[in-house]
């Protein structure tokens, strides 16, 4: 049987005890109690209990903190020391490993996760991504921020992202849920490709969304509501930006964020055709859309009012801005079209469905002017052409028909019987 060795020292094993740690007491001079292999408890004369391992490494002697007791008890202590001896059989030296420890955590912390996002976000907007996809994500992101966003972005957990979406899905957003976890994705898969995170915490939560419902947007699709439509425009009396910003959706059929943010420097009026850059497009190409008679006279009564500035269709409230994205909207609304019947979006349905009735114009072509991106790999290499010249017919001939639902004359009949 061990005996207990005398006040203040270890026992005759050289093992200590708990009870020797918490009953020593401070002495004028600091001294030291060991455990073996290294180990031993520094008590200072102000009373403070020190572990510390002394240890060789590369023939130096060496000396490696563990804490102060009580928050490092004598168990702690002793694997902490097992871990040390651990590296150092390993031909590591326990001190720098523990630095870089050290320097790896506080690295972790300061990578935030807003941190870390403004930076993926400005990396997207240095690679040219649109204004409009930009704004969406910051919109997201900012929704996240409340309750990740002075996370470490190493340290966030599946339950962690799992209740930001919810917080979206909440409101009944659930496709904003769903493209939130997508923003989360990249912006964790962008840590992990900056090494500062080791997995994607919302990788896993798919199936944990509600699944939006298909919603698809309102649109008149039938000659006679395009005639109305367009009766109801010409009869627009609020600002005369706006009605420009209308009659040039039906004409042009782009995107409404496409047009809105037309510059009067991506227009060639003597070649008749309005050039957008890839980074306002949807599918991140550059697109051409070529302007029928209609639509030239229209800008030049337009750059009457705006030809001094930057954008075709300025903000009211600064010409440094584009219109508003829901100008155009509210206009419709102002003449009497609800959201269930007609949107800014809705334009493109209308000339889609249109023209593809009257069957005189190659699918090919019509999608091409819409700018929509063919999914399959193989047909998209056979349709690479940009079938401009048919998009130059039919681009005059949308606007002459355009006209006639207008005045009420012959209007666009489906023609099954196509050539």
């Amino acid at each position: 049987m061990v005996s207990k060795a005398p006040y203040g020292r270890a026992d005759t094993m050289g093992k200590l005890f708990a009870t020797t740690v918490t009953s020593a007491r401070p002495r004028e001079r600091e001294y030291k109690l060991t455990d073996g292999a290294g180990l031993y408890l520094l008590v200072k004369p102000n009373g403070r209990k020190l572990w510390r391992l002394n240890y060789a490494y590369l023939g130096k002697q060496r000396t490696l903190s563990f804490g102060a007791w009580p928050d490092v008890g004598l168990a702690d202590a002793r694997e902490r020391r097992d871990e040390a001896r651990k590296l150092i059989a390993a031909g590591l030296d326990p001190s720098h490993e523990a630095k870089l420890a050290e320097a790896r955590a506080m690295l972790s912390e300061e990578n935030s996760f807003k941190l870390v996002a403004e930076e993926w976000v400005a990396k997207q907007e240095r690679e040219g991504m649109s204004e409009v996809t930009l704004s969406k994500i910051r919109w997201l992101l900012a929704k996240a921020y409340p309750r990740i966003g002075s996370r470490p972005v190493a340290k966030i957990t599946p339950q962690e992202a799992l209740a930001v979406l919810r917080s979206i899905e909440a409101t009944g957003r659930y496709e904003s849920a769903r493209r939130m976890r997508s923003v989360l994705g990249r912006v964790f898969r962008y840590a992990i490709a900056t090494t500062r995170a080791e997995m994607d915490p919302s990788r896993d939560l798919r199936g944990a969304l509600t699944v939006p419902k298909a919603k698809h947007l309102a649109a008149i699709t039938t000659p006679k509501g395009a005639g109305e439509l367009m009766r109801a425009i010409e009869g627009y009396t609020g600002h005369a930006i706006t009605l420009f910003g209308l009659r040039l959706s039906a004409h042009l059929f782009v995107r409404p964020g496409e047009l809105r943010q037309a510059e009067w420097s991506e227009f060639d009026f003597d070649r008749s055709v309005w050039n957008i850059p890839e980074q306002k497009m949807k599918m991140r190409r550059p697109h051409r859309v070529p302007l029928s008679t209609q639509v030239i006279a229209l800008f030049e009564q337009l750059w009457e009012l705006t030809g001094t500035g930057r954008y075709c269709f300025p903000s009211f409230r600064s010409p440094l801005r584009p219109m508003s994205e829901n100008t155009v909207n509210a206009a419709l609304r102002a003449l009497g079209f609800s959201q269930e019947e007609m949107t800014a979006h809705g334009f493109r349905a209308m000339a889609a469905t249109l023209l593809n009735e009257t069957g005189k114009f190659n699918p090919d072509a019509i999608e091409r002017q819409l700018a929509h991106m063919e999914t399959n790999a193989i047909r998209r290499a056979y349709t690479r052409g940009e079938y401009w010249d048919e998009r130059v017919r039919m681009m005059q001939y949308w606007s002459d028909q355009l006209d006639e639902m207008r005045d009420g004359a012959r209007v666009l009949k489906p023609n099954f019987r196509r050539a």
